[in-house]
């Protein structure tokens, strides 16, 4: 579908003229009726792509107005469309390489969610998704060094974009992939990733599966291991990414993170509850007046929307801090490490953090 025809009267210098006259309601009503990404300041994206990449993945191109403010590779976005009349949103890594105005992200279809349905199966090329600021640490170290990226699942999305941002620079360091996956149906970007191995005598390119006997030369089985790592020899100049489930980048850590120069990981599913705590705590809501009491063990977000709350969330696994809020008072574990925190705090994590004590938060 080719891009729409854009006016020549530009949407800034529109509203410079009626910013006086008109609220920015009005505004984004009749300014998409002359272009659809116009608004007065709201970050949109119109699809202009879309085509499957694995078996159970697709790739959205996006088109985003001015107010999108761009990205670096590594990082992620909040994307939100309308499903079922109501405005869904969730983040998704970024998966291009940075551009003025085009992104792309890689959506896994997954049982039961909502938005991945959505796009995977029903949004069509036109469409418009809400676009958030990007966010993410995964980024490319600012002196080049041998890097080892550890994916599994659709853990792969941040470490494609940084495997192209690497490729567009002549891959200034060496760079070993090590790619998991159920399935070969379930790699992503597999051709591509194979056309770079081949061009790029730096990269270093292995595809893990684990439910499958491999069958090229590129391909080995089993879960992660340190005989994975082991023709690797030392890792202290290396930096080491690893992004999938929980309990993929906490081996991950197990294996490589004591002897890394850098190392950094990224978990894409909720993190396992270990921590053995039981009973309920009262948790105050300063801002609404309402006392709660609320399970220990649990996220504070779950046990919030288990009363009928609907405190604003995105990733739902600390990655995007769309849920954080102020806590005054009390004791909270962080979910994925374990760490209690006693401090007040203007920035707890309500997806990733659980009571272990009576609350104060500011909702």
């Amino acid at each position: 579908m080719s891009a729409l025809p854009v006016p020549s009267v530009r949407p800034g210098r529109l509203r410079r003229l009626i910013s006086p006259l008109v609220t920015p309601v009005v505004f984004d009503y009749w300014a998409s009726r002359v272009h659809p990404l116009w608004r007065w300041e709201r970050p949109l994206a119109r699809i202009v792509g879309k085509h499957a990449e694995s078996a159970d993945a697709v790739t959205l191109e996006l088109q985003a107005n001015r107010h999108w403010r761009g990205f670096q590779p590594g990082q992620h976005v909040m994307v939100g469309a309308e499903v079922d009349g109501s405005l869904v949103r969730r983040s998704y890594s970024l998966t291009g390489a940075p551009g003025a105005d085009r992104l792309s992200i890689t959506v896994k279809r997954i049982s039961g969610g909502r938005l991945s349905t959505h796009l995977a199966e029903r949004a069509r090329v036109g469409d418009l998704l809400d676009l958030g600021p990007a966010f993410g640490d995964m980024q490319l170290p600012a002196t080049p060094m041998p890097g080892l990226f550890l994916a599994a699942g659709s853990g792969i999305t941040p470490l494609m974009a940084l495997v192209r941002a690497l490729a567009a620079q002549e891959m200034p360091a060496p760079l070993t992939l090590l790619y998991w996956a159920r399935t070969r149906e379930e790699l992503c970007f597999v051709e591509e990733l194979r056309t770079l191995a081949a061009r790029h005598a730096r990269f270093d390119l292995r595809f893990v599966l684990t439910r499958q006997s491999a069958e090229s030369a590129d391909e080995t089985t089993g879960r992660l291991e340190a005989t994975h790592l082991a023709s690797l020899g030392r890792l202290d100049a290396h930096c080491v990414y690893a992004c999938g489930p929980a309990g993929f980048t906490a081996t991950a850590a197990a294996l490589a993170q004591s002897q890394a120069a850098r190392f950094l990981a990224e978990a894409f599913t909720p993190p396992p509850r270990e921590h053995g705590d039981s009973g309920t705590v009262q948790v105050s809501l300063a801002a609404s007046g309402r006392s709660l009491t609320l399970p220990r063990g649990v996220s504070l977000l779950e046990a919030l929307e288990a009363e009928g709350l609907k405190p604003a969330h995105g990733c739902r696994m600390g990655l995007c801090n769309t849920c954080a809020c102020g806590k005054s008072a009390g004791t909270t574990r962080d979910l994925s490490t374990g760490t209690l925190h006693g401090e007040p705090t203007a920035a707890l994590k309500l997806c990733v953090s659980s009571a272990t004590s009576d609350l104060v938060l500011d909702l």
